[in-house]
């Protein structure tokens, strides 16, 4: 799978961009403020319905205009299938795909799965468990069917169960029955994942020898529940507590990825530099079991690639991209340190594009 095509209008300070990608490696450069970061927002708009800055279009408007459109031809076994997206100051939304509009975001994401590496990448170290179970779950929605409304059933039934708890009076058969419900799904939700983590786990492992593997490092998997327990049981002494705090307090919905170094916290461990390339490594490792589960590849937005990393470090993480085969959009400052990055690597086709005032030429 790769973006063929893109068209951007009046989306941030790009006024009016049409390029064609290359189906492997791109690269962007420009100074600070010239719209390169716009180029990756608008390909995620494209592929997940909002920007990796925020999850609401309106600010995504250029300030003179009444909206903006993104579209883009995506190559999806060996057919171009059209994908656009058009927001307006107003409120008004569309998306559509194949000339068809749909409603939700998630057709989007099927067709252009997308892995964003990013400042924001070092939250799966150092931000919330919510961030790390997004990250689970990219993977388990692209490759277990039964997720998503899975998913959808377990927040359903939170929603319910959580509403019970904050009543001055329960009642036992409504709660029993929702929890019942509630069992069903969370362990269907911990099968799924478990699934998709255990190759995971194991090309993660992998990608850390290439850089040495940092001595103690381990990424374990923690469900949301106690192993030793059965959710059911859980749920059943743990009424009064979370009656108390007035929501369900374990579950699949709290389940986390921890990241240690030799049991302590890898975000307190590490060096900056060290901490990105086990971030990039866990992308990385995400988009090869991506590739060998579902026969299809993701594409990768690396933004500002050459912060934090030095340039082994930086060769590194293109030597794994190569070896992968999927399409890549890279933005940095220095269009030669782009290029040294991806030097070794002139067997692969490759574009250059200079993002200048909004404007985006190809070199």
């Amino acid at each position: 799978m790769a973006l063929k095509r893109l068209n951007i209008q009046w989306l941030r300070n790009l006024r009016s961009v049409d390029i064609s990608p290359s189906d492997r490696v791109n690269l962007i450069y420009g100074v600070n403020g010239s719209g390169k970061t716009s180029v990756l927002e608008a390909i995620t708009v494209l592929g997940q319905g909002r920007s990796f800055r925020s999850h609401k279009l309106k600010p995504l408007i250029h300030r003179e205009q009444e909206g903006f459109t993104v579209f883009g031809r995506i190559l999806d076994q060996e057919r171009e299938l059209p994908v656009g997206v058009a927001r307006e100051k107003s409120g008004g939304s569309q998306i559509r795909v194949d000339g068809q509009t749909v409603s939700s975001a998630s057709a989007l994401a099927q067709h252009l799965p997308l892995q964003i590496i990013n400042a924001q990448t070092f939250q799966l170290l150092e931000g919330t468990s919510k961030v790390r179970r997004q990250f689970i779950d990219w993977l388990v929605f692209h490759v277990e069917p039964g997720f998503l409304p899975a998913w959808k059933g377990l927040q359903r039934c939170l929603k319910h169960r959580n509403s019970l708890l904050r009543r001055d009076r329960i009642s036992t058969a409504e709660l029993a029955s929702w929890d019942r419900e509630l069992v069903i799904l969370a362990e269907a939700i911990h099968g799924y994942r478990e699934r998709s983590l255990k190759p995971f786990f194991a090309m993660f492992e992998r990608l850390a020898a290439d850089f040495g593997a940092i001595e103690g490092l381990e990424v374990r998997y923690f469900r949301g529940w106690d192993k030793d327990r059965s959710y059911a049981e859980l749920l059943a002494d743990a009424v009064e507590r979370d009656q108390a705090r007035g929501y369900t307090q374990s579950g699949a919905q709290r389940a986390d990825l921890r990241i240690t170094v030799h049991g302590q916290n890898a975000a307190e461990i590490l060096s900056r530099g060290q901490q990105k390339l086990v971030v990039c490594a866990m992308h990385i490792a995400q988009g090869y079991v991506f590739g060998e589960l579902s026969g299809r590849q993701c594409t990768y937005l690396l933004d500002d690639l050459p912060a934090e990393l030095d340039r082994k470090y930086r060769q590194q993480l293109a030597d794994w991209l190569d070896a992968m085969g999927s399409q890549v959009f890279v933005t940095g400052i220095d269009k030669e340190v782009l290029i040294d990055t991806w030097g070794k690597h002139q067997h692969t086709e490759q574009k250059v594009f200079h993002v200048e005032h909004g404007q985006v030429t190809a070199d």
